[in-house]
């Protein structure tokens, strides 16, 4: 086990999954090329570097759930987990609008699932993020939800009824269309479970 403290503390179980929350500076909301990117950016290291069993990016925020596997015999941490998808998603946005600087915050939210019921659960929480923002219907419907192609969530933990639509896996290739950034401040919700105390995280720096 991993023990580290930035401005929260954290901890990392080996080969145990990890729920995992981080928000954009300021909360701020990004457009759908801007998910696209960082969706392809969670999506990359499945199977290098980490096991994912579910990513959802919302307009201001991403849940993912992953176990980080060994790469060249050492357990890769959720440290360098979290710095690769976040700096290149940034660094890819950034390039898009021709800017510098953060977009993310500094900090993160993690937690160690203990579980197989308690990750069922979470997982089904994950999917029904968009159905609770009132963005979808459905989880299904919603465009940055991502499972591994053979994964079914429990459908006793899901709340919004199925629908009769095609299971997602890995999404083709990312067409990004360059538009401006959202960029006003919103004020964060009181639901969304998780996401909320990962707003309470300090903002990186710029």
């Amino acid at each position: 086990m991993q023990f580290y403290r930035r401005n929260l503390p954290h901890m990392q179980r080996d080969f145990t999954p990890h729920f995992i929350t981080f928000c954009t500076k300021l909360r701020r909301d990004f457009p759908d090329w801007a998910r696209d990117i960082v969706l392809g950016c969670c999506i990359h290291d499945h199977e290098r570097r980490y096991r994912l069993r579910v990513a959802v990016v919302m307009p201001d925020h991403v849940h993912l759930i992953l176990t980080p596997l060994v790469d060249r015999h050492h357990i890769v941490s959720l440290v360098e987990i979290l710095k690769a998808i976040k700096g290149t998603s940034a660094h890819k946005i950034n390039r898009q609008l021709g800017v510098h600087g953060p977009i993310w915050q500094e900090e993160s939210f993690d937690r160690i699932v203990r579980s197989s019921e308690s990750l069922d659960a979470k997982v089904a929480y994950i999917l029904e993020n968009p159905v609770r923002k009132r963005l979808v219907d459905h989880w299904r419907e919603y465009r940055w939800i991502w499972q591994p192609p053979e994964q079914t969530p429990q459908t006793e933990f899901l709340t919004s009824k199925p629908r009769s639509l095609e299971a997602r896996g890995t999404p083709k290739a990312l067409t990004v269309e360059r538009r401006p950034l959202t960029v006003e401040p919103r004020t964060p919700s009181s639901a969304g479970g998780s996401a909320d105390e990962a707003s309470a995280a300090p903002e990186e720096k710029a």
